[in-house]
């Protein structure tokens, strides 16, 4: 042989040789990519199912915190050890400035819970949105009829003004409650605006009264706006506080209204058991309001002691088939079969 064949030979296996050692080194380096990212994904997946957070909506323009039993909970440290059972390592709270915005939340899925006004519950129930209720936060829920400065005097002297709202909320539904009783429904124009913004509304001249809810309502009258007329003095007016949850959280954890009711119970227990203690809380919750102010918003007697009344629920099937009637349901349903049972 040759040195030039023996050249030729030796280059070729060398060649074969190399390739062979890379390819080997590919394929088991593609071997062992595959199990260092299922180990991560494994760690990474039982890393999540350590972690389930309950995300709550409720209604408010400056607390972070609902005001009530369920903040009061939250607050002390008790919310979240009662849910552990379930698997809640945490409970969020997310404010929004009115229910049909946390409606459109619970439709989109960034919501497990909800804690607002009955109206937009029925009405988020009534378009399809797959939740049931839970209990009744609040019973007798105030609304303040506010007018603008040298504005009108009285509910009469509403008649061919514009009155502000926002809509799909129970002020709203205390509204259009009270022109009708007053034979003033077709004698005034009621437009659309959000709740942050009624006060500079007021103020500029935009609508002569405006339907304020608990906590607003006594703060801008306490900065020298005037009340003409509050849901609490008109039988059938005032409103609810509902808690309801997705059906889906739901069937995955259904104790959590046992639960749940049994914390919030607790909690207000001990807020009737120190009242002013729960104030200072409101208070500060609520962006240091004057203490005069957050105990006319937020009355004791507002929050009942079982999920649900006789009184409650009259209420809130009153609420329901006015809504009805005024054609701002989409679908018609029972009450009964919308809430859970109590165990």
């Amino acid at each position: 042989m040759s040195f030039q064949v023996f050249e030729r030979n030796f280059c070729a296996r060398l060649l074969a040789s190399v390739t062979s050692v890379v390819l080997l080194l590919t394929l088991t380096s593609c071997a062992a990519e595959p199990k260092s990212d299922a180990s991560a994904a494994t760690k990474a997946s039982s890393t999540e199912v350590k972690k389930l957070v309950l995300r709550v909506g409720f209604i408010s323009t400056e607390s972070k915190l609902p005001i009530g039993p369920e903040g009061w909970a939250i607050e002390k440290g008790t919310l979240t050890p009662a849910l552990k059972s379930l698997g809640v390592t945490e409970v969020k709270f997310f404010p929004f400035n009115g229910g049909p915005a946390l409606n459109e939340a619970l439709a989109s899925n960034q919501l497990d819970m909800g804690l607002y006004g009955d109206t937009p519950a029925l009405v988020g129930r009534a378009a399809g949105l797959k939740t049931r209720l839970i209990n009744q936060t609040r019973v007798g829920q105030n609304a303040w009829l506010v007018t603008k400065k040298n504005g009108p005097r009285s509910v009469a002297q509403l008649k061919g003004e514009k009155i502000g709202v926002a809509k799909g909320t129970y002020p709203h539904r205390y509204l259009l409650g009270l022109l009708e009783k007053e034979g003033l429904a077709k004698d005034v124009k009621v437009v659309q605006i959000p709740s942050a913004d009624a006060k500079a509304a007021l103020e500029r001249g935009d609508i002569a009264a405006y339907p304020f809810a608990m906590g607003t309502g006594p703060t801008v009258i306490s900065q020298g706006f005037a009340s003409i007329d509050q849901a609490k003095d008109h039988q059938g007016l005032v409103g609810t506080g509902v808690s309801i949850v997705t059906e889906e959280f739901l069937s995955q954890h259904p104790d959590l209204p046992q639960k749940w009711n049994q914390t919030r119970q607790q909690a207000l227990q001990e807020i009737k058991a120190n009242p002013e203690a729960f104030y200072q809380f409101a208070a500060k919750a609520s962006g240091d309001g004057p203490l005069a102010v957050v105990k006319e918003s937020y009355p004791l007697n507002l929050y009942p002691n079982e999920p649900f009344t006789p009184e409650g629920l009259k209420l809130l099937n009153s609420t329901k088939q006015f809504l009805a009637a005024q054609k701002l349901l989409k679908s018609d349903f029972e009450i009964k079969d919308w809430q859970v049972s109590s165990p």
